[in-house]
């Protein structure tokens, strides 16, 4: 059994959008992704690291203000 990478399963939902949009033009697809995908990466992060935000900041390779201000705007604090 073979499982899907993440890049698959993204390709394969864009593809889906663009299908479902028809003609309409698409916009602000890249910020649409990027916060779609943020979401989850953080909360598997901290739930991995326990709820430690010096630690998710560290597995993640962001600086902790940076993750403060990520999980504020995900509504994860």
């Amino acid at each position: 059994m073979s499982k899907e990478s993440i890049e698959d399963v993204v390709r394969k939902s864009l593809d889906k959008y663009f299908k479902d949009l028809g003609e309409q033009l698409p916009s602000n697809v890249y910020d649409m992704v990027v916060l779609t995908v943020e979401k989850p990466i953080f909360e598997a992060v901290m739930a991995r690291a326990d709820g430690n935000q010096s630690q998710a900041a560290e597995i993640l390779g962001i600086n902790r203000n940076t993750l403060r201000k990520k999980l504020q705007q995900h509504g994860l604090l």
